[in-house]
């Protein structure tokens, strides 16, 4: 029999998705399962923490989303191909499981929230930290061209422009910022390689981004009770949103955690950590 301690021991596994796609995640802890589903730019070390976090509580499935990482990818992408990871991950674990999810990760986690049912698996809770929807005309938003201007950038190869131009014009990341993480080359090559995915984003974000309010009709199928986070330090725009799509749901409320800003999930996974076991515990 296998002690509580090798039980909680991460390990590295593979699902295959809906369309073949192998998917790669590091399972470790024990109890009820929590999946986390990464942003932007993001793979699964950036949540190393976190998960190490959780994983004294749950059951922690910590992936490479597609194309990033040790996962596969395929030649033709939707938002709904992501979803059906998701759902391999939850099968994995068997059939039930929360999500959490950071700026558009979260918004990935609540299309396969809204899917669930029809995928056959079961999302419990869903826990969502700063989901970027731009809900208010003014409010700062990406180029209504975003995706047009990425998708050049990768066909001629300029993937660290691509990473550049996406920062400061979609996260709103002042340049200098940018240029002292240029300085740091390992960190600067990841995010370089991480690129090819950006148009994976701009998909799952779909047109939330406008300046206008969100459409129920999209958010329908999301049954689960959900909590969303904001940091006290970001933007007002952060703080908009949460509210317009925790009014939206069903089961849903917002908690605004001080002194945090939309990088907290990996400049300070011990303060939201807390958040996330209190509320997945229920």
């Amino acid at each position: 029999m296998s002690t509580a301690r090798e039980q909680s021991a991460t390990a590295e596994a593979r699902v295959v998705s809906a369309d073949g796609t192998e998917i790669a995640f590091e399972q470790s802890g024990i109890g009820p399962a929590v999946v986390l589903v990464a942003s932007a730019l993001a793979d699964r070390s950036d949540t190393t923490k976190l998960a190490a976090l959780l994983a004294q509580h749950f059951t922690v499935i910590n992936y490479d989303r597609r194309g990033r990482g040790a996962s596969g990818d395929a030649n033709a992408y939707t938002p709904d191909r992501e979803v059906e990871d998701i759902a391999a991950l939850i099968e994995h674990v068997g059939g039930s499981a929360s999500l959490f999810g950071s700026s558009s990760g979260a918004v990935l986690a609540l299309r396969a929230a809204a899917a669930a049912a029809a995928a056959g698996v079961n999302v419990d809770r869903l826990a969502l930290y700063e989901p970027p929807f731009v809900v208010v005309e003014g409010d700062d938003g990406p180029p209504k061209d975003l995706a047009q201007q990425i998708t050049t950038l990768l066909a001629e190869g300029r993937h660290s422009d691509a990473v550049k131009y996406f920062m400061t014009r979609a996260q709103g990341m002042p340049a200098i910022a940018v240029f002292f993480m240029k300085l740091m080359p390992k960190i600067w090559a990841n995010l370089t390689e991480l690129a090819r995915t950006l148009p994976y984003d701009i998909a799952v974000m779909g047109d939330t981004q406008q300046g206008k309010p969100l459409d129920a009709a999209e958010w329908k199928g999301v049954a689960a009770r959900t909590r969303v986070l904001t940091g006290g330090k970001s933007p007002a725009a952060f703080q908009r949103a949460a509210r317009a799509i925790t009014e939206m749901l069903p089961q849903a409320d917002h908690r605004t955690l001080p002194g945090l800003n939309h990088g907290a999930v990996v400049m300070a996974p011990r303060k939201i950590a807390p958040e996330i076991t209190e509320f997945i515990k229920g």
